[in-house]
């Protein structure tokens, strides 16, 4: 039974890993019952549990399973229109974050888009951002390779696009769906080795399922106005604790 469980989640004491459990079931839960936030949750729970090295290639595959459930579950409400430019904007910022040899400084990534976000909800979202998909993918996916959650920043733009909630929750997943896939594909090309980390990212998968199908139907009874104020809501917590990180060092 140990050496089972010992195999399946990576060495990681069972304590650990019924934390990660529990905080993959919250931030699917969270994520499609608001909006947003549970990419965020569940990365800041990961970055005191996992090896740095192994923190943004594996929060990436979990997230892409978390995404692409979710996504599926609400496919007949994809707003189609700006997803393929995004999803070449995502190629070529994923491209060009894998061959940026040096990090970004962290601190100035977090400052710039904690600010962003909340100008972004407490004004209306700027016509630019809805306009331009690919600038927009671009943008995100490359700062996905050094900061790991950029959900936020997608989810401005997603907002910008002035969708019912359910249309906002699956294209929103649709373009996550895209940016983490092309993510595992850089990674792989960089030379990260998932094969010993399979068996706990589906277990993490599947505990993300049942909180996407806990949040469905929270997403399904709640109204539109309550949808927009949590979304905002949410949307400047996660910046302002961005913000306090970058300055807190």
């Amino acid at each position: 039974m140990n050496d089972w469980f010992s195999v399946v989640f990576a060495n990681l004491d069972p304590a650990v890993a019924i934390g990660l459990l529990a905080a993959s079931f919250a931030g699917s839960l969270i994520t499609v019952s608001m909006g947003v936030g549970g990419g965020v949750l569940l990365l800041s729970v990961m970055a005191s549990l996992l090896p740095p090295v192994a923190l943004i290639p594996v929060h990436g595959v979990i997230q892409f399973g978390s995404n692409i459930t979710r996504a599926g579950m609400l496919t007949p409400h994809v707003h189609w229109r700006p997803v393929a430019l995004f999803a070449l904007g995502s190629v070529i910022g994923v491209a060009l974050g894998g061959m940026v040899a040096i990090d970004l400084p962290a601190p100035i990534i977090q400052i710039g888009i904690g600010v962003f976000v909340i100008w972004s909800v407490l004004s209306k979202p700027p016509a630019w951002l809805a306009r331009n998909p690919l600038i927009t993918g671009g943008f995100a996916s490359f700062l996905t390779m050094f900061f790991g959650a950029t959900g936020g920043f997608v989810a401005n733009f997603t907002k910008s696009l002035e969708l019912k909630r359910q249309s906002y929750v699956a294209t929103h997943a649709v373009l996550m769906t895209l940016q983490h896939a092309l993510k595992i594909v850089a990674f792989g090309f960089l030379g990260f080795s998932f094969a010993p980390w399979l068996p706990f990212i589906g277990a993490m998968i599947l505990s993300g399922f049942v909180g996407t199908l806990i949040g469905k139907s929270i997403l399904i009874r709640m109204d539109e106005k309550t949808f927009k104020r949590a979304l905002d809501v949410i949307l400047i917590l996660i910046s302002l604790r961005l913000i306090g990180l970058a300055i807190l060092g």
